[in-house]
């Protein structure tokens, strides 16, 4: 029996995500996702893979606000634990690491839920 060519493609989803966290196409790995800070590409340019298709939307800011939470969270605790708890402290410390950190995660972020979303075949183009 032929192959439905119609059938959904599922692919490796943890390789696809790790490719992504690196800013490379869920594909091949060889070719960035990004050709701009978190621009993302219309196609792979080593495998010519259609990427334009997946679009993070609102996920993106809810994981990196989740992930900060976590981060921001473990760092007061550890400083109320240590004795380092005192507000001065607090403004040197965790305003600078709620800007800096954000910027940095956002790109491997972006790339982690772009090769999930192409892994899993999950697009906003799927009702059109």
């Amino acid at each position: 029996m032929p192959p439905d060519p119609h059938a959904r493609r599922l692919n490796a989803v943890w390789p696809a995500i790790w490719r992504g966290l690196k800013c490379r196409c869920p594909r091949c790995g060889d070719a960035w996702l990004f050709h701009h800070y978190i621009e993302q590409v219309d196609n792979c340019a080593a495998c010519n893979e259609p990427l334009s298709r997946y679009k993070v939307g609102l996920l993106l800011p809810l994981v990196v606000i989740t992930v900060m939470v976590h981060i921001i969270g473990f760092v007061m605790l550890e400083m109320e634990l240590t004795g380092h708890g005192n507000p001065l402290v607090y403004l040197y410390v965790l305003v600078p690491l709620s800007i800096i950190v954000p910027i940095a995660i956002l790109p491997s972020s972006k790339g982690a839920i772009v090769g999930l979303f192409w892994a899993k075949g999950w697009s906003d183009e799927q009702d059109r």
